[in-house]
C-alpha cells in the first residue's frame, strides 16, 4: 500500500489537507477568542443597563448580573466620566489588559497562542466600545480559566472536523486516482508485460483507450513503438534467414572462384598476346569477387567478441601496423607511411581489435591513393587529454566521394574505393564502439582525409 501510487497519494493528500486545516486553525481560534471577549463585553453592557435604569439594586441582583456576564466588575465611561457600574471582589490582581477596539490580526493570533500556552488562570482587563453608541468605553475584569477551556474545546472540535474532512477528501481522491490514473497505468504495464512475452504476436499490441489526454498519448506512443518493434523483429528474422542463405551461396561461390583463380594462373602463362593482355583483368575481377565473398562471410559471422581491455604502448602497435603496410606497398607506389605517436603514450584497448581498425584505415587510404596514382603520405597521429585518447589516420589523397561520405559506415554501401564492399569501415566502427569510443570522419576534401578515433579514459563513454 505504501509503495503504490494510489496509497502514497492517499497519505500525501491526508497530510496536505491537515496542514491546510492547521493553517486555518490558528486564525480560527484567534477569531473565537475575540468573539468570546466581545460577547463578555456585550453581556456586561446589558448588565449595566439595570443599574442605569435604577440607581439602587441589591447585592444579590448585582452578583447575579455579574455571574451572567462572566466578569468581576464593569466600568462604563460616559461623557468623559469613568463610572464603576457593577463590582465584586477580584480574587487576584489584574495581570494583563487587552484592548478590543480594532486590534490587528497578528495581535489577535499572538494573544490567542499565548493564552493557549498559559495553563494557569489569571485575571485580565478587557476594554471595548459599547454597542449602539451607549458610551465611550466599557471595561471589564474577568478570569481566563473558562476562556482557555472554551478555546481548547473549540480547537479540538476544529481538529476533529478537519481530520474527518481530510480523510473523506483523501478517500475520494484515492478512488478517483485509482479510477482515472492508476487503472490506465496498470493497463499499460500489463500490456507491456504481455507484449514482452511474445513480441511477434500482434495481439499483444496495446489499443489506446484512456480518457486522460496524457495517458492516451502514452498509450499511442507505446502502440507505435510496439508495432515498429514487431515489424523490426520480423524483418530481422527474414534478414537472418536471407543472411544464412547468402552465406552458404558466398561460401560455395568462393570455392568456385578459388578454383577459377588457379586456372587463371595457367592462362597468364599463355603466349597468345590477346590472352596475356586480358588475363590480368580477369585475374583482378576474380580476386575482387573472392574478396567480396570473404568479406560477406566475415560480416555474417556472429558478433565480435567483447574487447579485452588492457593498457598497451601505442607506439609498438602502430609500428606493427605500418610495418605490415610497408611490406604490402608496391615499388611503383610513391606513398610514404609515417607515424607521429609519443613513444611513452599508453592507452586502454584490445590490442588485436585496435590493430585491425588501424590496419583497415591505413590500407584503405593507401589503396585509394594508389588507385588514383597519387603520391603523398599516410600517417597515424596520437594525442590525449584528461578525458580521452585521440588517434587520427590522415592521408593526402583525393578525398572521399560524396556517396561514400553519405553511407560511410553502412555495410555494402560505404565503400571508399571502387570495388570495395564498405564492410571494413562498418566492422571498424563496431569494434571502436565496443571500446566505448567513436570512429568518425573528421575531414575529407581535396587536401586529404582524416579519420578520428576517440577512446574514453573513464569507465564509461561520456554521455
Amino acid at each position: 500500500m505504501l509503495n503504490s501510487l494510489s496509497g502514497r497519494f492517499l497519505i500525501l493528500t491526508t497530510i496536505f489537507v491537515m496542514l491546510a486545516e492547521i493553517l486555518i486553525f490558528v486564525p480560527s481560534v484567534a477569531r473565537f477568542r475575540e468573539d468570546y471577549l466581545l460577547s463578555r463585553l456585550e453581556r456586561s453592557q446589558i448588565a449595566s443597563l439595570a443599574l442605569l435604569a435604577n440607581d439602587a439594586i441589591d447585592e444579590d441582583l448585582q452578583e447575579e448580573l455579574l455571574q451572567n456576564a462572566g466578569v468581576y466588575n464593569i466600568v462604563l465611561r460616559r461623557n468623559e466620566a469613568r463610572q464603576l457600574i457593577l463590582d465584586a471582589p477580584v480574587p487576584a490582581p489584574i495581570s494583563k489588559t487587552f484592548d478590543m477596539r480594532d486590534p490587528s490580526a497578528m495581535v489577535l493570533i499572538r494573544d490567542a497562542l499565548m493564552r493557549l500556552a498559559q495553563p494557569e488562570p489569571e485575571v485580565i482587563r478587557v476594554i471595548g466600545e459599547p454597542l449602539h453608541m451607549a458610551g465611550l468605553l466599557i471595561e471589564v475584569a474577568m478570569d481566563t480559566g473558562e476562556l482557555r477551556m472554551a478555546m481548547i474545546d473549540y480547537g479540538l472540535r476544529i481538529l476533529i472536523l478537519s481530520a474527518v474532512i481530510s480523510v473523506i477528501t483523501a478517500m475520494m481522491l484515492f478512488f478517483a486516482v485509482r479510477r482515472f490514473i492508476v487503472k490506465p497505468i496498470k493497463r499499460v504495464v500489463s500490456s507491456m508485460k504481455t507484449y514482452s512475452q511474445a513480441p511477434e504476436d500482434v495481439r499483444g499490441v496495446i489499443t489506446p483507450s484512456a480518457g486522460v489526454i496524457e495517458l492516451r498519448e502514452a498509450e499511442e506512443t507505446l502502440q507505435v513503438m510496439q508495432v515498429q518493434l514487431t515489424q523490426s523483429l520480423r524483418q530481422k528474422e527474414r534478414l537472418a534467414q536471407l543472411g544464412g542463405a547468402v552465406a552458404k551461396v558466398s561460401h560455395d561461390l568462393r570455392n568456385i572462384l578459388t578454383s577459377a583463380q588457379l586456372f587463371t594462373d595457367r592462362i597468364e602463362m599463355s603466349e597468345d598476346p590477346t590472352v596475356r593482355r586480358l588475363a590480368p583483368k580477369l585475374v583482378n575481377s576474380i580476386t575482387r569477387a573472392v574478396h567480396l565473398c570473404e568479406s560477406t562471410l566475415a560480416f555474417g559471422k556472429a558478433e565480435e567478441p567483447a574487447p579485452r581491455l588492457t593498457m598497451l604502448r601505442l607506439a609498438d602497435l602502430v609500428e606493427d601496423v605500418m610495418l605490415g603496410e610497408r611490406l604490402a606497398l608496391g615499388a611503383d607506389e610513391p606513398i610514404e607511411l609515417r607515424e607521429i605517436v609519443p613513444p611513452t603514450l599508453e592507452l586502454r584497448a584490445d590490442a588485436e581489435q585496435l590493430h585491425r581498425v588501424l590496419s583497415n584505415l591505413v590500407r584503405n587510404a593507401r589503396q585509394a591513393m594508389s588507385a588514383e596514382g597519387i603520391a603523398g603520405e599516410v600517417r597515424i597521429e596520437a594525442q590525449e587529454d584528461d578525458h580521452a585518447w585521440f588517434l587520427r589516420v590522415c592521408d593526402t589523397g583525393p578525398g572521399l566521394p560524396e556517396k561514400a561520405r553519405t553511407h560511410l559506415f553502412t555495410p555494402f554501401q560505404g565503400g571508399t574505393r571502387k570495388g570495395g564492399t564498405g564492410l571494413g569501415l562498418s566492422i571498424s566502427s563496431e569494434l571502436i564502439r565496443g571500446h566505448g569510443g567513436t570512429l568518425e570522419l573528421e575531414r575529407s576534401d581535396a587536401e586529404g582525409t582524416i579519420f578520428l578515433i576517440t577512446l574514453p579514459k573513464g569507465a564509461l563513454a561520456p554521455v
